[in-house]
């Protein structure tokens, strides 16, 4: 099987709270109508099926930015948001976890009933794609969570994740139906999860025409089926670590929202009058919206937006957040009257946050800025599943870059 990559994801227990919950809906929704209007629904199929990017936009959220649960948080959040609204976008997000999944079929045969689609067709590539996952590749992994994201066009993403009970890790599989030829042969565009040694493909029972392809794949050396793997490896620990980020990019967005010069530009290109806060978060969620794919193979990065329920790097400010909201929201519903100015500020100010990181060249004092922003916490809201942010003394202001 082809894998464009895998990574470590720690099996979380617990749950979204509903105060975030509703959250990274309402920023969920906002970011992926701002790549389907600016960049189309096909786009956004493609970042979905790039494991480094849905981890970044996991993170973006608020979510623990190394857990599991940014699967199964990230697709609930975006079934949520997009709904209500699935047949004006022309974009359907089905399935989930559990009990969800099994609804999958049923929730497909709708959306060929409202579309014309072959409903048909669409249960077997959701049942095909869960049943090579789970049975066909000998991984140690059994599936729990399976999601279908469809447009109206009949293109479509699976994202799927499965646990091993014995090791406490969970793998995320990845499948977009463009490019693909065949379920039993390269058919992913990445894998998540730890790297266990050599996977055998085996032949399943379920896989009727599929076993020739499956026996092929088996015959090939490993070097083969493994030489293209990219490595997405999240750390065991809770915090985020220095090691985790590419400091010259993070150092790009901190002195664009902190020094004084470069944010009242900044804050100008978005028309808005924004604090230096907000302006993080928002450069944060640009790159998110228009960044290129080679920028998301730090996704830990993306954490510096909204922070993590757990507490890790930061809490979640709350205040910060329903901000960077509003102001997404404002130029989605400009751009969509005819008035994109606010919703080409985003891009501006991520082509401007590019212009800092390539010039100035910046880096991130992270000690400082972990420092920083748990000092502030208190003063955004910020709150974790442990309560809420403790008010800190006041301390004199540091540099966060260098």
């Amino acid at each position: 099987m082809k894998r464009s990559g895998y990574a470590d994801l720690p099996l979380h227990s617990g749950r979204v709270p509903p105060w975030l919950a509703q959250r990274m809906a309402s920023l969920g929704g906002a970011i992926s109508e701002s790549i389907i209007l600016q960049y189309g629904k096909d786009e956004f199929l493609a970042r979905l099926a790039d494991p480094f990017w849905f981890q970044a936009f996991g993170c973006v959220l608020g979510m623990d930015w190394h857990s599991s649960g940014i699967t199964t948080s990230v697709l609930s959040a975006l079934k949520r948001a997009l709904r209500p609204r699935a047949d004006e976008l022309g974009l359907y997000v089905c399935g989930g976890r559990g009990r969800s999944s099994l609804n999958t079929p049923a929730e497909l045969t709708a959306v060929g009933e409202k579309t014309g689609l072959d409903a048909t067709a669409l249960v077997q590539a959701s049942r095909l794609s869960a049943r090579v996952d789970n049975n066909a590749i000998a991984d140690g992994f059994q599936l729990y969570l399976h999601g279908f994201v469809v447009t109206a066009e009949g293109k479509w993403v699976v994202v799927q994740q499965g646990m091993n009970d014995k090791t406490g890790m969970a793998r995320r599989y990845h499948w977009h139906s463009a490019g693909l030829t065949s379920f039993v042969k390269s058919p992913h565009t990445g894998i998540a999860g730890p790297l266990q040694g050599e996977i055998v493909n085996l032949v399943d029972a379920h896989a009727g025409p599929a076993q020739q392809a499956i026996l092929e794949i088996l015959r090939q050396p490993p070097e083969k089926n493994l030489k293209d793997i990219g490595k997405l490896v999240m750390d065991h620990r809770h915090s985020v670590g220095e090691h985790c980020v590419d400091l010259k990019r993070l150092g790009a967005v901190l002195a664009t929202a902190y020094e004084r010069s470069l944010s009242d530009f900044a804050s100008a290109l978005l028309v808005e009058k924004l604090g230096p806060r907000t302006l993080q978060s928002l450069a944060l969620v640009a790159e998110v919206v228009h960044g290129a794919p080679a920028r998301f193979r730090d996704p830990a990065r993306f954490s510096f937006a909204h922070g993590g329920k757990d507490g890790h790097p930061f809490p979640v400010p709350t205040k910060v957040y329903d901000r960077t909201v509003e102001v997404l929201q404002t130029a989605l519903d400009k751009a969509k009257v005819g008035n994109p100015q606010r919703s080409e500020g985003l891009k501006r100010l991520h082509r401007f946050v590019l212009k800092v990181e390539r010039e100035l060249k910046p880096r991130a004092n992270f000690d400082e800025l972990l420092g920083h922003e748990r000092r502030i916490s208190h003063l955004h809201g910020g709150r974790s599943v442990f309560g809420r942010a403790p008010k800190r003394p006041a301390l004199s202001q540091r540099t966060l870059f260098e």
